[in-house]
């Protein structure tokens, strides 16, 4: 059986893991260059403020390097420290898309950044521990795993799948089965988003490509969504195909 902890993918963790702490370095470099520049004409407006500046300025970069230190450490730890939640959050509504930008100018793409932020994600959910019941965990996936000559569609209806065993919805069907897990098919975010909001799951393991993954997990926050990328041998959003087993997995890991 796949280890849990493998969803991690350490090599490409530590890429968002480094430019996370250089956009961290930047970005308090950049908030010191503006606290220096007009330092003048903070004196002529009082003669305390550009100490008063620089205390704020010193207290909002320890709380960014301190953030940033403790989500390294929960990473590379595999436990919950510190904040991690709302660390997390951060990291998602703000720092993903200065990195993204930072990736760019170093010409990393945005999938290869994408995918090292969906790790760094499912790391900081799993180091949470958290322990769901069955029924509130939602299994989430794209309508490109089904076969696109089926005739059965199962979009909105998993139960649908008459079990061929030609696509990986058979696989996971099985898999919602035997936990007793809720499963959806969606044809993209509306609709996805329309499913969490009706199964109010405590707890998500979608199935996507870097940037619906992405994009989900944004969107769903602070709700702990895990991200499995799927595989895609004929190219994006047609007969893709996914690891059943490292889905198992992270179910045996979560289920409480």
């Amino acid at each position: 059986m796949t280890d849990p902890n493998t969803l991690n993918e350490p090599p490409r963790k530590r890429l968002f893991v480094a430019l996370m702490g250089l956009t961290c370095v930047l970005i308090i470099g950049g908030a010191y260059l503006l606290y220096w520049v007009p330092t003048k004409g903070l004196t002529n407006i009082h003669p305390d403020l550009p100490n008063l500046a620089g205390v704020v300025l010193a207290v909002l970069s320890g709380i960014a390097l301190l953030g940033t230190l403790l989500l390294v450490l929960t990473t590379a730890l595999g436990k919950d420290l510190l904040f991690t939640r709302f660390m997390r959050g951060v990291v998602i509504k703000f720092l993903l898309p200065v990195i993204e930008l930072l990736g760019r100018a170093f010409g990393i793409s945005k999938d290869i950044i994408r995918q090292s932020f969906i790790a760094m994600n499912n790391s900081l959910v799993i180091s949470q521990k958290l322990k769901v019941r069955p029924d509130r965990i939602l299994i989430l996936l794209p309508h490109c795993l089904q076969l696109f000559e089926c005739q059965i569609k199962v979009t909105g209806d998993i139960q649908k799948c008459v079990k061929c065993g030609r696509c990986d919805i058979k696989g996971l069907s099985e898999l919602a089965e035997k936990y007793s897990i809720a499963i959806s098919v969606a044809t993209g975010g509306t609709l996805a988003r329309k499913v969490i909001i009706e199964k109010k799951p405590k707890l998500v393991v979608a199935v996507a490509c870097e940037r619906d993954l992405t994009s989900g997990i944004k969107d769903c926050y602070p709700l702990p969504v895990i991200g499995v990328l799927n595989d895609r041998p004929f190219g994006p959003c047609f007969n893709t195909k996914v690891d059943v087993e490292k889905i198992d997995s992270v179910l045996q890991a979560m289920i409480g």
